[in-house]
């Protein structure tokens, strides 16, 4: 056995009535930081497999869209937007599915998934095609003044062409002639020379007639 002098025991003492009234916050700060680390870990993994997951139903989504089957299109983007809300595939399958639904002439179907974007997109970007597109919706289903206040919300400076050209539209199918020639104008100061849609707006402009 061994021998300790005086002093030796004593700091022997001294380290066990420490570890008496010590040891237990002791060992349970060292629990709480090996579960902590392993719980990072563990979130990282989950948000790895997730994003896997997520990738391939999107590209079920992307499948299905491209074979124009509508019920499959709308089944794969559900389980997209059900089961991976969170992730940056959700929004996206939502806007292939929308865009099918008015393809397919179900407005209701495409209003819903667009606003589903709306409510749960984190990209600015994807919240102004849905806002388009959502305006063209309400276009088709006659709710032109519904249409013209989504027209008004904020965007960004890259959709101000389209914005404009949509407005224009919907103050055409109103009768309101003038107010759709300076919204077509507008759309027209915004585009680039080059752009090909150019053309599409300078058309609906002229098929406005002459200015009276």
């Amino acid at each position: 056995m061994a021998t300790y002098d005086h002093q030796e025991q004593e700091t022997i003492d001294a380290l066990k009535e420490w570890w008496t009234e010590n040891g237990t916050l002791v060992l349970l700060a060292a629990a709480a930081f090996v579960i902590s680390v392993a719980g990072v870990q563990g979130w990282r993994y989950y948000k790895k497999s997730q994003s896997e997951q997520a990738a391939q139903a999107y590209a079920a989504v992307q499948e299905a869209a491209a074979g124009r089957d509508l019920k499959k299109i709308r089944d794969a983007a559900a389980a997209v937007t059900d089961n991976f809300s969170a992730t940056a595939y959700a929004p996206r399958a939502a806007l292939i599915a929308a865009r099918a639904s008015a393809e397919g002439g179900d407005l209701q179907s495409a209003r819903l998934q667009l606003q589903w974007v709306l409510d749960h997109a984190s990209e600015a970007e994807l919240k102004d095609v849905a806002q388009l597109r959502l305006a063209g919706v309400l276009l088709d289903e006659k709710k032109h003044d519904e249409a013209l206040r989504l027209l008004d919300a904020k965007r960004g400076d890259s959709f101000e062409a389209l914005y404009q050209d949509l407005r224009g539209d919907i103050l055409t199918a109103q009768g309101k002639t003038a107010e759709a020639r300076a919204a077509y104008r507008k759309a027209l100061e915004i585009l680039e020379r080059a752009s090909p849609y150019r053309a599409v707006v300078q058309a609906k402009l002229d098929g406005l007639g002459a200015e009276k």
